[in-house]
């Protein structure tokens, strides 16, 4: 199925065939589809009216450099602010990491949204596209953060979706750029990389998101379109059993499979759930592309949908959620 971008910050008309077409779950929405809080409840509200109540509706809502919801909504930091704690204070450092995650969720979801795509499992190693949107560098400090942050995900009535499988950070290419080779071997992928997903596992996460990244002594296609990396390793051995999303076909290092159609079918082909069209002018082609969708698929993808959540009154009106503004806000400062 996929999860489409609209344009602007009203659905226009013909954007209302595009949510009713077969095989389109939801939306996701960026910052160009965001002028104030109340502008987006408009918008989600709107988005149920044409596509029904179970369209999903979707955003990168990490904190620091990408967060696409900002006034009205708490300024989250980057998780690397938090990973930074957890080297002189490792209690403090957990219980931020599930502060902060129930404040991201606990806001989208009294805003109409069902889900964000967090959290970065990556490994802080030097990735341009990653940076401080990982925790840390070391596995098992990344892993531990990881867990809680889920924990405090699914205590504000959210599904959490970890990104980017196996691991985009010990790679230094950004894959919306160019391509990128990770040479390394299986099993130092295991050592190192997977041990994050593995803790967000354990924590009962939804989904994962696939990394557009290529690991050659694994398997020559990118992760996303590798049925190695997809059914073998995340699901026969790793035995995940949750919802697989690719990140979006647009960027640059998606190419490799050729046209839109191409890249759509082979994500599906690989054993993804969940296809990205992130920018408007690719959704047509991504809809036509689009197969039956597959009833697995559908029953994994409906757990992405939100729990009922607090209302914006209510939170405002929470001291506990005072707190943890002044102490998660107070890394940046």
């Amino acid at each position: 199925m996929l999860l489409i971008g609209v344009a602007g910050t009203e659905l226009l008309p013909h954007e209302h065939a595009w949510l009713t077409a077969p095989g389109v779950a939801g939306v996701i929405l960026f910052a160009r589809n965001y002028k104030h809080r109340e502008q987006l409840v408009a918008l989600t509200e709107s988005i149920r009216a044409v596509a029904g109540e179970d369209v999903l509706i979707a955003v990168d809502q990490e904190g620091g450099a990408v967060q696409r919801f900002r006034d009205d909504f708490t300024r989250l930091p980057a998780l690397a602010k938090i990973g930074a704690v957890y080297d002189r204070d490792p209690a403090q450092a957990i219980e931020l990491a599930q502060e902060h995650a129930w404040l991201m969720a606990s806001e989208l979801r009294a805003s109409g949204v069902d889900f964000s795509f967090a959290p970065v499992a990556d490994l802080a190693r030097g990735n341009a596209a990653i940076g401080t949107r990982a925790f840390h560098a070391d596995p098992d400090i990344a892993g531990e953060l990881v867990h809680a942050y889920v924990r405090g995900i699914h205590l504000g009535g959210m599904a959490a979706v970890l990104k980017h499988f196996p691991g985009h950070g010990s790679v230094a290419v950004d894959t919306h750029k160019a391509q990128a080779i990770d040479p390394r071997s299986l099993d130092e992928i295991r050592r190192d990389d997977l041990r994050p997903f593995l803790e967000g596992f354990s924590a009962h996460a939804e989904a994962v998101m696939m990394a557009h990244v290529v690991y050659p002594a694994v398997d020559e296609p990118p992760a996303g379109y590798s049925r190695c990396w997809i059914q073998d390793i995340l699901r026969a051995e790793l035995g995940f059993k949750g919802a697989v999303i690719s990140d979006d076909i647009s960027m640059a290092a998606a190419g490799v499979a050729g046209g839109v159609a191409e890249r759509v079918h082979a994500h599906l082909e690989a054993g993804c759930d969940l296809v990205l069209a992130c920018f408007p002018d690719v959704v047509e082609e991504a809809i036509a592309a689009m197969p039956k969708p597959d009833d697995a698929s559908v029953q994994r993808i409906a757990a992405l949908r939100g729990a009922v959540g607090s209302t914006w009154a209510s939170l405002l009106d929470n001291p506990q959620r005072d707190q943890f503004v002044a102490r998660v806000t107070a890394l940046d400062v």
